[in-house]
């Protein structure tokens, strides 16, 4: 415990007489008595006796520190202080504490924010631009020496973005051709047309749907996994540590990524393509309608043009799921918030430009009649 006696001698000193231990629990007890001690007697020297302190720590510290720093008429002192708690005081200087910082957080002007919105965003579309040029060139440089490519990276990286999606990628798939199936089914019965059901989840699944959702959850599952991943490595400096022995970070960290994610993502499309065929196979059955008549109203409504404007895209999305997410785990800063923040940035940023890609792609084939 501490305590605090506040006696006021003849001559016009006052003395604040400590007592007991002064660590993080106890000092909370005298602060604020010591504090009014000293407000109510603002003209008179204060001198803080430690005699009795037995005990004081950092917190003990920063208590006489905060005294001895206190803006008055009068001076205050510390005295009969143990030689090594004095030692301790002596390490910090009271004229540099700083005070507390004014509550009211001026805003800057609206202009301002402004510039400083558009710094950022040009900073941003000038980083990646670069980043393209070096991803592009570690791309073609392993494609004319793939002896350089670390392969036991990209097999490991597969494992997770390919067999640890597939569940994720299967539920998906399957529940939204069958909530596509029946949704469309309900409507077309009343015109007799529930056959037609095929032809539109055959065409949505295959050129937009399966591409897009798979890629939706790639960029949500790996795409902030690559960000993390990268980003704590940029907070611990193990990025700086590779390109100080004369590694490039692009083609060390990012290529093996970026490969696995071409390897994969088309097969993960591939696989939701079928099942969102699947499920929505199984849900026109309870509207009278078996399994092999809609597999071939599919087969008649689907082109093999529908199948590959949709299988194309997965090798975009690809690219673009893996290199976002290494490019915002590069751009990770300092701080215990960075790689979450690197996370964030790259899963919205990614969805985001995948959705941007997609309309793209769909004004493209219609132009080319695709």
């Amino acid at each position: 415990m501490a305590a605090l006696a506040i006696n006021d001698l003849p001559d016009g000193r006052r003395v604040l007489a400590l007592d007991g231990r002064l660590d993080s629990n106890t000092v909370r007890a005298v602060w604020s008595d010591a504090h009014r001690a000293l407000d109510d007697a603002p003209g008179k020297p204060v001198t803080v006796d430690a005699a009795k302190v037995d005990y004081c720590d950092g917190a003990g510290v920063a208590l006489l520190i905060d005294l001895i720093a206190q803006e008055r008429a009068a001076p205050v002192e510390i005295a009969n202080l143990k030689p090594a708690f004095e030692l301790l005081l002596k390490q910090f200087d009271p004229k540099r504490v700083s005070k507390d910082m004014d509550p009211e957080v001026k805003r800057r002007p609206a202009i301002e924010e402004i510039g400083r919105a558009a710094a950022a965003v040009w900073k941003d579309i000038a980083e990646q631009i670069t980043f393209i040029g070096e991803l592009s060139a570690a791309l073609f440089y392993a494609l004319l020496r793939p002896h350089t490519v670390r392969w036991r990276d990209v097999w490991r990286v597969c494992e997770r973005v390919g067999v640890d999606a597939l569940p994720i990628v299967a539920l998906i798939s399957f529940l939204l051709g069958m909530i596509l199936a029946f949704q469309s089914a309900v409507p077309m019965k009343r015109f007799g047309a529930e056959i037609f059901v095929a032809d539109l989840i055959g065409l949505s699944m295959l050129r937009e749907l399966g591409p897009l959702m798979t890629a939706i959850l790639l960029a949500g599952r790996s795409g902030a996994a690559f960000a993390a991943e990268i980003g704590t490595m940029r907070v611990n400096q193990e990025v700086d540590a590779i390109t100080t022995m004369g590694l490039d970070p692009v083609r060390f960290l990012v290529t093996p990524r970026v490969i696995a994610a071409l390897l994969m993502t088309p097969l993960l499309v591939l696989f939701s393509m079928l099942l969102g065929l699947v499920g929505g196979a199984i849900t026109m059955t309870s509207f009278s309608i078996p399994v092999v008549t809609f597999m071939k109203e599919v087969e008649s409504a689907v082109s093999f043009t529908d199948f590959m404007a949709g299988f194309v895209k997965s090798f975009v999305f690809a690219i673009l799921i893996a290199g976002i997410g290494c490019l915002r785990g590069l751009q990770t800063a300092a701080g215990a918030s960075a790689v979450g923040e690197s996370a964030t940035r790259a899963v919205v940023s990614g969805i985001i430009l995948l959705v941007v890609v997609d309309g793209i792609f769909a004004v493209a084939f219609y132009i080319l009649n695709v």
